[in-house]
């Protein structure tokens, strides 16, 4: 499924992760950062940035996110399994693992049911943009390999 990959194509993913994350919280910590400071530790610093713990946080999950991503649609670990219950075992454990950290950082109020709503809303919108940008990807080197595959037959 996957070919022999290195320590730094999980590091660019992980960077790549960690870059949309951290892009993702400017433009929302611009728009709300300091009506959202005094409710949200990820928004501790208002409009002005994001603070050290802030970016050690969003850093961990994005280590997380690229672990559970190779546990569950690679092969190294997971050999006989379709696509949509690793699709489904990924976005479930990923959902799992921000509760974690909103519930041990402080990301927002727990009982906060406004907080949720738009924890998922915001989930599933950056969840199905991912979703879009991944299968763009697929038919661009898809294309790309068919045209190779034509060149070469022909």
């Amino acid at each position: 499924m996957e070919e022999n990959k290195s320590i730094f194509d999980y590091i660019s993913k992980v960077f790549t992760v960690y870059g949309v994350v951290i892009l993702i919280h400017v433009i929302i910590g611009l728009i709300v950062g300091q009506d959202a400071s005094e409710m949200s530790t990820l928004f501790s610093l208002g409009s002005e940035g994001l603070a050290m713990s802030t970016l050690l946080q969003l850093f961990a999950l994005s280590v997380i996110v690229i672990v559970l991503q190779t546990l569950f649609l690679t092969d190294k670990l997971i050999k006989n399994m379709s696509i949509v219950p690793r699709v489904i075992g990924m976005f479930v454990s990923v959902t799992c693992a921000i509760i974690v950290f909103v519930v041990v950082c402080k990301w927002f109020p727990v009982g906060d049911a406004i907080a949720w709503v738009g924890f998922f809303v915001s989930f599933a919108i950056c969840s199905c943009a991912g979703i879009v940008f991944s299968r763009l990807r697929e038919k661009a080197e898809n294309k790309k390999m068919d045209d190779a595959l034509k060149k070469f037959n022909g």
